[in-house]
């Protein structure tokens, strides 16, 4: 039933499509602020084919269609699209510009909806098409809207004043900084498309998007300090007006495009990796001068105040002693058989909402057992819900969205009874030698994401093996979990944000892995800040890690005697700051199992 369902849905999209006169049209999982997770009603991907994961896109032509996933999601994609509606496609050794090019009939006139996707991706799908005399078309509306009859309406859910005493910093502050930078480009205004850059410069957040406290909406940015808010007016409150006062001018969402075709003789900044193909499209219409520019707000959300700092180690010691209650409820019931992947994942929600502070998971729980574990970005629902069984490696990868910060952790344990084999030890233990590395980094100024990455992965490549996805994202502060532009990652493949260098006060994870497909796979996450370094006789600026992150990890995987005695010495301070940091939270046989997991190598 659910595959004719999907069939219904492809047949009625294109019937739409030979109304309108086009030959194709593109869908992606993306919303008009190109946003990393979206709404329930930018979901058009996942209606029209049921593919749930969280990174694709389709084309749809008259006699064939294709979905676009990478390496996260190959099983995944076959498990829940019907391979005889939709070819699948692998990124990067194919792409929606190259299969239509080498599929899109002669002199195809190709529709994409331009609020959901970036200019460069439209130039580029435009310069594959004219190979074959085809042409890209911006549609009026999206066709998926105009066939999906049940479509969610996108949230009306008000606005919320995010507090200075937890911001750190005034909007009418941060405004003050976007407005000198420019006036120091010589330019009129910014568009801040982003939702987190929105929440961060107002000070507002919401719960529009399921994991990202954001409320939908747009900001023009100007010279003089004052800034225009596009959002729907069902969304703002006394309270929210009062909160952004006289210099922030409310308007309705609907007048956003208006806005910024109003915009003629003025120089206007906006982000190509922010700012959707039609922002770009109705300035160049207006007259407006464009300027591709970094939003201003990026690298200023990404350094951390100290306030936000402070409200970060709180909510990792907050949600580290929820973490702990879980991982002895585990260590104790998995063992017995009856938990499964989903069961662990409520277990462990339920502990970070007794804290009575949890606003939202920070993102989907990865719950893998088994199998499952080798997955990276694996995600758990009804049908792939696995039984976690004994004797056997379970990863699991969560995290918190609180007022003062958001957490990510990864925990890799063994499920008793009996002990891990030699190899699963020799691999968790060498994953654990890199992320100890990271830890432990000194590095001086200028030093980016990049030129660390291999400290993680070397004793890895001694062995061998390495891991295909980054070793650290940048974190927000109660706002994206992944955030930019800070990365550690391998600077080759294209990979953004490896070349921005690494300030004092910005947030990462650290989080090296392995992977072996079909049986188990490791990771151990901690989140980190960029901190000054004082080193007597320095030459120039250096800086380090401070760990906030504090959460046992599993010794049963350790193999010991690939440990160096620093690497000891890590292991036995870092436990023992575990137990300082949270024992005071915990009692009875949490504190118990507390005390015997921090307990020396």
């Amino acid at each position: 039933m659910l595959m004719q369902t999907h069939e219904a849905r492809l047949d009625a999209l294109r019937k739409e499509l030979a109304r309108r006169g086009l030959d194709g049209f593109v869908i992606p999982i993306s919303d008009e602020h190109m946003s990393e997770y979206v709404g329930s009603y930018a979901q058009r991907l996942a209606w029209l084919t049921g593919f749930g994961g969280s990174a694709g896109s389709a084309v749809v032509l008259r006699d064939k269609a294709a979905i676009f996933v990478d390496g996260r999601y190959t099983v995944q994609v076959r498990e829940q699209v019907d391979g005889n509606l939709f070819e699948y496609q692998s990124v990067p050794a194919t792409s929606p510009a190259a299969w239509l090019a080498a599929n899109a009939p002669q002199g195809a006139r190709i529709g994409y909806d331009a609020w959901l996707h970036s200019q460069g991706w439209a130039d580029n799908v435009a310069a594959a098409l004219a190979k074959v005399g085809g042409t890209l078309v911006a549609t009026e509306g999206n066709p998926v809207d105009a066939v999906w009859a049940d479509r969610p309406a996108a949230s009306v859910a008000p606005a919320l004043v995010h507090d200075t005493a937890l911001a750190g910093r005034s909007s009418s502050e941060k405004r003050g900084e976007v407005a000198d930078w420019l006036k120091a480009e010589g330019l009129d205004a910014a568009v801040i498309a982003a939702l987190d850059s929105v929440a961060w410069l107002l000070n507002i957040r919401g719960s529009d998007v399921d994991h990202t406290p954001v409320a939908l909406s747009y900001v023009l940015a100007h010279a003089d300090g004052t800034a225009e808010l596009f959002i729907a007016p069902e969304k703002v409150t006394p309270e929210l007006v009062a909160h952004l006062g006289n210099a922030v001018t409310v308007r309705d969402r609907a007048d956003f495009v208006p806005a910024l075709q109003a915009m003629q003789g003025k120089r206007v900044a906006a982000d190509p990796d922010s700012a959707v193909d039609a922002i770009f499209r109705l300035l160049a219409a207006s007259g407006a001068e464009i300027v591709a520019q970094r939003d201003p707000t990026v690298l200023p959300r990404a350094v951390k105040n100290p306030v936000e700092q402070q409200g970060q180690r709180d909510a990792q010691a907050r949600d580290g002693a929820a973490v702990v209650r879980y991982l002895r409820w585990l260590g104790e019931e998995a063992p017995k058989g009856g938990q499964t992947e989903l069961s662990a994942a409520a277990k462990l929600q339920a502990l970070r909402e007794e804290t009575g502070l949890l606003r939202d998971l920070s993102f989907d729980t990865i719950s893998a057992a088994g199998p499952h574990a080798a997955l990276p970005h694996y995600k758990v629902d009804e049908d792939s819900n696995l039984a976690i069984a004994p004797s056997s490696v379970f990863l699991c990868d969560s995290g918190g969205q609180y007022a003062d910060g958001t957490t990510d952790i990864t925990r890799t344990v063994w499920i008793g009874p009996g002990q891990p084999g030699a190899e699963a030890k020799d691999r968790f233990t060498r994953v654990l030698k890199g992320h100890i590395a990271i830890d432990q980094a000194v590095f001086p100024e200028g030093t980016t994401g990049g030129q660390l990455d291999a400290f993680a992965r070397q004793f890895l490549w001694q062995a061998g093996v390495d891991y295909a996805h980054g070793t650290g994202h940048g974190v927000g502060s109660f706002l994206s979990v992944h955030e930019g532009p800070q990365r550690i990652a391998k600077p080759a493949g294209g990979q953004a944000g490896t070349g921005q260098p690494l300030m004092a006060g910005m947030i990462l994870s650290n989080e090296p892995g392995y992977y072996k497909a079909g049986e188990f796979g490791i990771r151990i996450e901690n989140l980190v800040l960029v901190e000054r370094r004082e080193i007597a006789g320095a030459e120039g600026v250096f800086f380090g890690f401070e760990t906030l992150t504090f959460v046992p990890i599993d010794r049963t995987l350790v193999e010991t005697a690939l440990l160096t005695p620093a690497e000891r010495n890590w292991w036995n301070a870092y436990h023992a700051q575990v137990r300082t940091i949270l024992a005071p939270q915990l009692d009875g046989a949490d504190l118990a199992w507390l005390e015997d997991a921090c307990l020396p190598l």
